[in-house]
């Protein structure tokens, strides 16, 4: 169950009480606050709180007080110029706070991003749910010939089946152990933050998340890639689609320099030009090695 009856009373509270601001508001982004965003089997992505909108990018960039210019247009293509260039801070005047529901194992891959301000659900004084990520069975693959932090083949219907059974089961088992040492309301148990030790890395946690658009923009690069790790590729990509309606000029750029465009080597900008006058360029005459090469060969086609 992704929330709570608790919580989803409290979302139908704040969305009934919208309160009038002098402030930027983005219409798109207005439309998702502390909607419940569905991620895996119980997880989940929220957007609790934001600041600023692509104007706010533009405004930031020129200095100014005011929107700065009457054109959209001309808004949009200063949002692709910094982009294009590389500029960070006018991208840092935005920010967003997420309330994300999460696997522990998947919170340490997504804290390894330092740039954000992070506050989450505390073991050490509260009791855990008995939630655990549970992959579906298409999800489950053995380990990749050629990638040492990837994923090969998916398990056979049998071999998956029986991976299921020791995900379920050794969880389930943990979670009872928990329980028992720390003990029934009234008695005198093992220390919370001593039993959590014994917990396994698919049991879920909470926390709040607040980053900026530069820092969000690189989380998302990274993790929406085809070559993140499914269980965090797939909130990155829901957050994509959260930051699509709030920023939708910046996002158009980023999406085309970042997620779409790639960056060539100085050796692999030569091959290219070599290539365009007609020169065939091989692994051997390119300078270089085969791991470049073949992805070079990825980009180019």
């Amino acid at each position: 169950m992704p929330v709570t009856p608790e919580q989803e009373a409290e979302i139908a509270e704040l969305r009934a009480n919208p309160r009038p601001t002098l402030r930027a508001v983005s219409e798109g982004m207005e439309a998702h606050l502390y909607k419940i965003n569905p991620v895996l089997d119980h997880g989940f992505v929220r957007v609790i709180d934001y600041m600023g909108d692509d104007a706010a990018i533009c405004q930031a960039a020129r200095v100014s007080y005011g929107k700065g210019t009457k054109s959209v247009q001309n808004d949009e293509g200063l949002i692709r110029y910094l982009m294009r260039h590389w500029h960070s801070t006018p991208f840092e005047m935005c920010e967003i706070k997420l309330h994300v529901k999460l696997p522990v194992f998947v919170a340490r891959q997504w804290i390894r991003h330092r740039t954000a301000n992070v506050n989450e659900y505390s073991a050490r004084y509260s009791i855990l749910d008995r939630e655990f990520y549970i992959p579906a069975p298409e999800q489950l693959a053995a380990q990749s010939v050629i990638n040492n932090q990837g994923r090969g083949e998916t398990l056979s219907a049998e071999e998956a089946a029986r991976v299921l059974e020791y995900l379920k089961g050794d969880a389930a088992r943990c979670y009872d152990h928990y329980e028992e040492m720390i003990g029934q309301e009234g008695q005198q148990g093992l220390a919370r933050e001593l039993a959590r030790m014994n917990l396994p890395a698919n049991i879920y946690t909470q926390w709040y998340w607040k980053v900026d658009l530069h820092n969000l923009f690189h989380f998302l690069r990274l993790r929406a890639d085809a070559h993140a790790q499914y269980e965090i590729r797939v909130y990155a990509e829901e957050i994509c689609r959260l930051v699509a309606d709030w920023v939708p000029a910046a996002y158009g750029a980023f999406e085309d320099y970042r997620m779409g465009g790639a960056t060539l080597s100085s050796k692999a900008i030569d091959c290219v030009r070599r290539m365009l006058k007609g020169e065939q360029v091989t692994q051997e005459t390119s300078g270089m090695s085969k791991g470049e090469w073949r992805e070079f060969e990825g980009v180019i086609g």
